[in-house]
């Protein structure tokens, strides 16, 4: 491999240079100036990768390209559950706070200025915490809990506990670009519930309406039940229909271009488009399909490995079920028509 530098300054490297590309550690012995080198460096002879790891041997420094453009004093990991979070910062070590209003002041108090703090998606949980500290203009970032814990699978530990795991998140958002985590409007936090609540009555709806249908069977035995679930019944209908109508005035509001359009597409109907305009923020969460196509977990998936694995392509299911379920609708659909 040959390389060229454009820092008349720098001085040639006297010692050997060992290369291994991604994945490996670059190890460079007696450089004088590595961060100087490193930035100066340009790859004759193999692609470029977006990730690299840096070492030097000799004053044993180590550079990752996220330290290279951290601009952050300090990383803070989380671990949060119901009662307390856990935070380990990287110089500062470990503490714990409650996991309330009065918790979360005693936390930004403690922060340094240009900190990162990360912490993992724990449904209910985490919400509150992130949605404070994004508030009070401190860098948050939200991990995907599968990525932390293969992050520490991979470390081969043997000690879980609330201080470990913050410690890991720690240590995974020192070494990995971690996404900054964007608050949600007001607008967007409603309509999220109201789907959530949503989604919740109509599987209510289904059990209820699959008890009638076996009184039915059964010869309606005792008429009490049977119209106490038809009461159910008709009450889940109103809610259901309630939801639905404030949703649709609320998506109105913010994106009816981009319900217009969505509902122009064969397939598509009303709830569908609803869905996909709350669920990807009018699909400003993602620069292109691609992206999008990850979130949903329909990216194909590849099993090949030698001579005797040879496993078959399907889509990856790794994402938003209940989006990816209303897209096989909508294929479904397409294909038939």
């Amino acid at each position: 491999m040959s390389f060229n530098t454009f820092d008349n300054k720098s001085e040639r490297i006297k010692e050997r240079i060992k290369v291994n590309i991604y994945g490996e550690a670059f190890d460079f012995d007696n450089i004088d100036n590595p961060l100087s080198f490193l930035l100066k460096i340009t790859f004759s002879s193999v692609r470029p990768r977006s990730r690299f790891q840096v070492v030097v041997s000799k004053s044993r420094l180590f550079f990752h390209k996220s330290f290279l453009m951290n601009k952050y004093n300090e990383t803070f990991g989380i671990d949060i559950s119901k009662d307390v979070f856990d935070v380990y910062g990287s110089t500062s070590g470990h503490d714990q706070f409650k996991n309330d209003e009065l918790g979360f002041k005693r936390f930004l108090k403690s922060l340094p200025k240009n900190s990162l703090v990360i912490m993992e998606a724990t449904g209910y949980y985490h919400y509150r915490l992130a949605q404070f500290l994004y508030k009070q203009s401190i860098f948050v970032s939200v991990v995907n809990p599968l990525s932390v814990k293969r992050f520490i699978q991979m470390k081969l530990a043997k000690v879980k506990t609330d201080k470990s795991d913050a410690k890991a998140i720690c240590e995974y958002g020192s070494i990995n670009e971690v996404p900054l985590y964007t608050a949600l409007t007001n607008v967007q936090s409603e309509c999220l519930q109201l789907f959530r609540l949503l989604d919740s009555d109509l599987k209510k709806r289904t059990a209820v309406k699959n008890k009638i249908h076996g009184e039915e069977v059964l010869g309606i035995p005792s008429k009490w039940v049977y119209r106490s679930l038809k009461r159910t019944k008709k009450h889940l209908d109103k809610e259901i229909l309630g939801i639905e109508t404030k949703v649709l005035s609320l998506v109105k509001k913010e994106q009816q271009a981009q319900l217009t359009l969505l509902t122009s597409i064969p397939g598509i109907g009303l709830k569908t488009a609803l869905f996909l305009i709350v669920i990807t923020d009018g699909f400003r969460k993602f620069e292109t399909a691609s992206q999008l196509c990850s979130y949903v977990g329909i990216t194909p998936t590849i099993r090949v490995s030698g001579s005797s694995v040879r496993g078959r392509s399907r889509i990856s299911k790794v994402g938003n079920r209940k989006l990816r379920m209303n897209t096989f609708h909508l294929n479904v659909y397409n294909l038939s028509s």
